[in-house]
């Protein structure tokens, strides 16, 4: 029987970050082997050290990163290569040829000033291809990734591609350098389940084809689980457990990976969307927040067609006090403009939005910011949400002062109420947000949404950048503080299975027109249309379903 030798092979790696003079582990005695056409998943929380070894197997740890021992030895063309300890020339040999890599957030990931076959060329120039063939490889690695109209991309900027185009474009650069191995790092965590699913699919498809190897990392447990041959578990910078996708799933032998387990939405009920409240009759209670009607249309620029753009059309939807709605949908389907519509950050084109019983159509500013302490907002990113040069007090108190609510002394005093009722300790209160990990951050978040004592919240992805377990910890949290509170919230996802976990309601947009609505157990669970039932089948964990 020949033994094929593996194209990653990593023993005894230790990696720490060096910090006021000491030496903090982030990767501990990590043993890890890919075979060539192998797809390997490695997962874990924040702060696991999947992201370390996946920099490390680049060359890219930064600067204050220590490799205190252990090795990683990469099958490079011309023999075995050793990646710790290597020079910068003997790196640049292997980035791009050999080892290729898909970065998590496309906008950092791409130049914004340069056009996307000028980037897709780089490695393609690398390889020693020079004149016209440059320009047909950056088309064929363009089409090799699934990029539609491939040479018109090649002509637009990163801000003229969706979210899901930016992503293929990434694997275009990392196919154009024809490597044998693709690292991928979260390469799908901010995209809605369809586009996600269409890019795993793809990135699939291209290792099974060519025989890449396929390193992903992530911290979802049920992507891990659809895509793997393989999954390595990473607790604190070890490796506690690995094997085969259903071995993990149906029989795991540590506490940890089932902690993992049943806080990923997709896996929690063996890859079932199960929804948190049963269906039953709404409230009669008159909505605290109403759109009738609602459209909104954007003028085209010149040189893009005649006429306008309809991001909303004729949407209607009631929010009711201690309830949660959900709007959930495809990248573009006008989740997010409803969301401004309801905050009043823009007005509709035609329709009315009302809170509280106040039309607010046509209001301006002056008239509506009373109101706007009813309504507050939590963003998606709990690192971008939060100045940076702002204490956390001095966070949550802003909306007060903007309001003229108290003194500073009352203030202080209502912040701390919120450290409380968000579980954060006192002590967070003269801290800064980059000391804070992004599940406190977006805790922090809530607290100061919370701080003008609002009825209503609006929550746009709140949960998308966390992982699994400190997803699970701020739905929790919302639903505490909706029962102890009466709050409503009006819940932006593309994920469905966290929509089951919060909403009591749901509305499906497609192209911004309703495809159904009704209670989340009734919609989920008997989907009446087959764009619904499409974005039910694509939330990952399904196809890993353990066998009954």
């Amino acid at each position: 029987m020949t033994t094929v030798e593996p194209l990653v092979r990593i023993r005894g790696l230790e990696i720490g970050y060096a910090r006021r003079g000491r030496v903090a582990p982030a990767v501990r005695g990590v043993d890890l082997d890919i075979a060539p056409g192998e797809v390997v998943s490695l997962v874990g929380e924040s702060g696991s050290g999947k992201t370390t070894i996946g920099t490390a197997l680049l060359g890219l740890l930064p600067a204050n990163a220590r490799v205190t021992a252990g090795s990683v030895t990469i099958a490079a063309p011309d023999g075995p290569a050793e990646v710790v300890g290597a020079k910068e020339r003997v790196l640049r040999g292997l980035r791009g040829s050999v080892v290729g890599l898909v970065p998590q957030d496309p906008m950092v990931g791409l130049n914004p000033t340069m056009r996307i076959g000028a980037q897709v060329a780089g490695p393609i120039r690398l390889r020693g291809v020079r004149g016209p063939q440059v320009d047909l490889e950056v088309v064929e690695a363009l089409e090799q990734a699934g990029v539609d109209q491939p040479v018109l991309r090649a002509r637009q900027y990163p801000h003229q591609l969706s979210g899901g185009l930016r992503q293929r474009v990434l694997i275009a650069i990392a196919l154009a350098g024809r490597p044998r191995l693709i690292v991928a790092d979260e390469p799908t965590s901010a995209l809605d389940v369809t586009v996600q699913r269409r890019i795993l699919d793809h990135l699939e498809g291209l290792v099974r084809d060519s025989g890449i190897s396929l390193l992903v990392i992530t911290h979802d447990l049920a992507v891990a689980a659809d895509r793997s041959d393989r999954v390595a578990v990473l607790s604190h910078g070890r490796i506690v457990e690995q094997g085969s996708p259903r071995s993990i799933l149906v029989a795991p032998a540590e506490a940890y990976t089932r902690r993992l387990i049943a806080a990923a939405p997709g896996l929690a009920h063996g890859g079932r969307i199960v929804p948190r409240h049963p269906e039953k009759r709404e409230p009669t209670t008159e909505p605290l927040l109403r759109l009738l009607g609602v459209g909104k249309r954007y003028a085209l620029p010149r040189g893009h067609g005649s006429g306008a753009l309809t991001a909303l059309d004729d949407v209607s939807l009631d929010l009711r006090a201690g309830r949660t709605h959900a709007l959930v949908g495809e990248s573009g389907s006008g989740k997010t403009t409803a969301l401004r519509l309801a905050l009043g950050l823009e007005q509709p084109s035609s329709g009315r939005v009302l809170l509280g019983g106040t039309d607010l159509t046509g209001l301006g500013w002056k008239q509506t910011r009373p109101l706007r302490r009813d309504v507050q907002l939590v963003h998606q990113n709990p690192f971008a949400s939060l100045d940076p040069r702002f204490t956390i007090g001095q966070s949550i108190t802003e909306p007060l002062v903007s309001f003229g609510i108290g003194d500073r002394r009352s203030r202080t005093a209502r912040a701390l109420e919120l450290l409380e009722q968000v579980a954060l300790p006192a002590s967070y209160l003269d801290r800064l947000p980059a000391e804070l990990s992004g599940g406190q951050r977006q805790r922090v978040a809530i607290a100061r949404a919370l701080a003008p004592a609002p009825r209503t919240v609006l929550l746009d992805e709140p949960v998308s950048a966390l992982d699994v377990s400190v997803q699970e910890q701020i739905l929790a949290l919302l639903a505490r503080l909706q029962e102890q509170l009466g709050l409503s919230y009006l819940f932006v996802s593309h994920d469905l299975a966290v929509v089951a976990q919060i909403a009591h309601t749901v509305t499906v947009l497609r192209r911004g027109r309703i495809v159904e609505e009704g209670a989340v157990a009734a919609v989920f669970g008997r989907p009446r249309e087959d764009y619904t039932r499409g974005l039910i089948a694509a939330v990952p964990g399904r196809r890993a379903e353990p066998a009954a």
